[in-house]
């Protein structure tokens, strides 16, 4: 969601600089890639690229067949084969080992269901989206490129005139199930005596993280999600401490009392929450009222003894956390990985809560046997 954030914002832009664009994306991956399918790159006509589709050794040769789309204002399919260490054809030894098909679309401002539109109302929805490109291997054939958006409902969805026109029903009903049960699928479709393949794509909303204390030390945490794409609000019941010019990074800022810090917060399961306040007060009503919602990640700071001391307080006060409540809370919070400063526990917290909401144990890929990526 990060990457698709800052394309919005650079296509906003390079259309009040009246420049010309084109959106690059990554639909289909054979063998091993630095990105996979979805992966996407905004360029522009003066050569500035927001995103990626690899590590930086296809972003030469894309841009040009970017331009080339932008000028011809036609899309294109473009393959690179990767599976030969020695072949130097795009400058430098790439060693990924995989076939990569990128789709390069010229986006048209005043379409309003060009591909970055369709993104910008993605994005837009605080819920999972699924989003369906179709295209063809064959480069010489149609390519109709990214066509529907689906939110479960008519409200939620966008097509394109010739999706309306040529899609078939179950193609329809294959994002319809993709929505459902939120697996990201390929499927092969005739439209006519068109073959196309269908990527169709599952999008989850950004990850939402409510930062339950306003120090010094809760600002490198703010900044580090920000950087990770992450929505951010920040809640304290300090008036000096709650402020824009401490957060400049945050979504909102929440100046409530404990008895009142959840009021109009929904919580999701992209949804985090981090109790670091330093008033023993403030984090314990807090958690009482937190460990009762269906937040997938609770975490508190400090040491084991103060979350049990917290329990046991609550227990005797006839509020008493169940052990299935208490599956969601992480405390101490963050990841062992050694941190002091307030910037490496940061980056403990930041990484804990990722690989809590991906299903993940956060261990070393070195010890990992089946490929990365599934």
């Amino acid at each position: 969601m990060k990457e698709i954030k800052d394309i919005i914002a650079a296509q906003h832009q390079a259309q009040l600089a009246g420049k010309r664009t084109a959106l690059a994306t990554v639909v289909q991956v054979e063998g091993s890639s630095y990105r996979r399918p979805g992966a996407r790159m905004l360029v522009t006509e003066d050569g500035l690229l927001t995103g990626a589709i690899s590590g930086g050794c296809l972003e030469g040769d894309a841009l040009r067949k970017a331009m080339l789309a932008i000028n011809e204002q036609r899309n294109k399919i473009v393959t690179y084969d990767t599976t030969d260490e020695d072949d130097a054809r795009f400058g430098v030894q790439l060693g990924c080992n995989g076939i990569v098909h990128i789709l390069f679309e010229p986006i048209d401002p005043a379409d309003p269901m060009n591909p970055v539109a369709l993104l910008t109302l993605l994005q837009a929805q605080r819920q999972h989206m699924v989003l369906c490109t179709l295209f063809a291997l064959d480069q010489r054939g149609e390519q109709p490129g990214t066509q529907f958006l689906f939110g479960g409902d008519e409200k939620l969805s966008a097509s394109t005139t010739w999706f309306q026109q040529h899609a078939p029903s179950e193609l329809i009903a294959e994002v319809q199930l993709a929505w459902t049960d939120q697996k990201t699928r390929f499927r092969d479709i005739t439209v006519g005596s068109i073959s196309l393949k269908a990527f169709i794509e599952v999008i989850p909303p950004a990850i939402a993280l409510y930062v339950f204390g306003a120090g010094n030390d809760a600002m490198p945490l703010v900044a580090m999600a920000d950087i990770l794409g992450w929505e951010v609000h920040v809640a304290d019941g300090r008036r000096s401490h709650v402020t824009a010019e401490r957060f400049p990074k945050s979504t909102s800022l929440i100046l409530q009392k404990s008895e009142t810090a959840l009021t109009g917060i929904r919580f999701d399961k992209r949804t985090a929450a981090v109790l670091m306040t330093h008033n023993y007060n403030y984090d314990l009503e807090v958690l009482s009222q937190i460990t009762k919602t269906n937040c997938p990640y609770i975490g508190l700071l400090g040491p084991k003894k103060k979350m049990q001391r917290m329990l046991d307080e609550l227990a005797a006060a006839g509020k008493a956390i169940s052990d299935v409540e208490f599956e969601n809370v992480y405390s101490p919070v963050g990841l062992d990985l050694g941190a002091e400063t307030a910037e490496e526990i940061a980056l403990s917290v930041t990484a804990e809560i990722k690989a809590v909401l991906s299903g993940k144990l956060a261990g070393s890929l070195r010890h990992k046997e089946e490929p990365i990526h599934s």
